[in-house]
């Protein structure tokens, strides 16, 4: 997957991927995405919402950023579905590469991120929390360019 076709102009108008927040989870996540092991993400309407950002449309190519604010991959949507909490699926759970088995698995590690001090004070909401009819956004991705630099 690695191309260095993408140049400095192409990527600085392409909109940032940045998953989780940085850090250990961040690096997992986007290891994961290198590795081809994640190819899907969760994330809330309503952090699309509060950011101001359109849904993520299938087809559009975003820039993986690590936790460094380095570019390291180009990603492309393969696919979006908004649906309630309660109807997340295995497969999804699973395409996500961090190792869950369950849904319930997924859901738990999801709810302590998404109740977690550094997402309530980027929703700028001290209270929030989510329960089975929160719209979250399953994104299907693929790999698209490995931009690290060659070893």
């Amino acid at each position: 997957m690695r191309n260095d076709a993408a140049s400095a102009q192409d990527l600085a108008s392409m909109p940032r991927a940045e998953f989780a927040f940085p850090g250990p989870l961040r690096d997992q996540l986007v290891a994961a995405i290198l590795n081809g092991s994640k190819s899907s993400t969760t994330g809330l309407v309503v952090g699309y919402e509060h950011e101001g950002e359109p849904l993520p449309e299938v087809g559009s190519r975003s820039v993986v950023i690590d936790s460094d604010d380095r570019p390291v991959a180009v990603i492309e949507v393969t696919g979006v579905r908004v649906v309630p909490l309660a109807q997340v699926d295995l497969a999804h759970v699973v395409d996500e590469g961090e190792g869950h088995t369950s849904v319930a698995e997924w859901r738990a590690d999801h709810e302590r991120f998404w109740h977690g001090e550094e997402m309530r004070m980027a929703l700028e909401d001290p209270e929030f929390t989510v329960d089975d009819a929160t719209p979250v956004v399953l994104e299907r991705f693929r790999l698209i360019t490995d931009l690290r630099p060659a070893d």
